[in-house]
C-alpha cells in the first residue's frame, strides 16, 4: 500500500487561499502569489514540483475542483485545461452526484458523495501500490488529518502574509508532526513532516 503524501503551498500566517475567492480568482486576493515558485523558480525548486505530480491517484475538495456550488448546474471541467497535469484518477469530495469526467492525458474526475473515507478507499483501490496526494483545499486536508489518513505532510512555505482566507488546521484539531526535512529556497521554505495521527 502507497504511501499517502499532501503537498500545500501556505502563507507564513497559515493560510492556502485568501478572501474573496471567485472563478476570475480562483485563490482569492493576494493568494496567487503563494505559488510564485512553482512558476518563477521552477528549476530552483525541480525535486518538489516532481514529488507533487506522479501519482497513483489524487482526492481534492470540490472547492478546488470549481467554483459550481450546490446542484451541477452548469457544465465545469476543472481549472486545468483539457490536459490537467495528474494523469490519474481523481476523486473530488462532493454532497452532490456526477458523472465522471475523462480528460485527456489519463486524468478522469470521479465524483464521491459518502465522504472523506470513501475516497480515500477508491484511491487506495485504483492507486494500487502507488503512492496517493490529497490535493486540497484546507477544508478537505483537515479532514483527511483529523481520520488520520495523511501520512506525509509537506508545506510549502511563501513569505507573505495574507491575513485571512482559508486557514490550515483550522478544523484538523491537535495532529502530531514530526519533522523530517526542511529546505529554503529563494520565494519558497519546503518542510515536510510524518504525520503520527491526532494527538493525545
Amino acid at each position: 500500500m502507497g504511501m499517502v503524501t499532501c503537498d500545500v503551498g501556505v502563507s507564513v500566517d497559515g493560510f492556502v487561499a485568501g478572501v474573496e475567492q471567485s472563478e476570475e480568482d480562483p485563490l482569492g486576493i493576494g493568494a496567487e502569489h503563494l505559488h510564485r515558485w512553482m512558476f518563477e523558480t521552477e528549476e530552483e525548486n525541480a525535486a518538489e514540483i516532481a514529488a507533487i505530480l506522479g501519482h497513483g491517484a489524487y482526492i481534492m475538495g470540490r472547492n478546488m475542483f470549481g467554483p459550481v456550488r450546490g446542484e451541477w448546474d452548469r457544465p465545469w471541467r476543472g481549472w486545468w485545461g483539457d490536459e490537467p497535469p495528474y494523469r490519474a484518477p481523481v476523486f473530488v469530495l462532493t454532497h452532490f452526484e456526477h458523472e465522471p469526467i475523462e480528460m485527456e492525458g489519463g486524468t478522469t474526475f470521479h465524483f464521491v458523495t459518502d465522504g472523506p473515507a470513501a475516497a480515500m478507499e477508491r484511491a487506495r483501490e485504483a492507486a494500487g501500490d502507488a503512492s496517493i496526494s490529497v490535493a486540497g483545499g484546507a477544508s478537505t486536508i483537515d479532514q483527511f488529518l483529523s481520520l488520520g489518513l495523511i501520512d506525509e505532510l509537506r508545506l510549502h512555505i511563501a513569505p507573505l502574509v495574507l491575513g485571512a482566507g482559508e486557514r490550515l488546521f483550522a478544523a484538523s484539531g491537535p495532529v502530531e508532526l514530526q519533522p523530517i526535512a526542511s529546505r529554503t529556497a529563494s520565494l519558497v521554505t519546503h518542510v515536510t513532516y510524518g504525520v503520527g495521527g491526532r494527538a493525545t
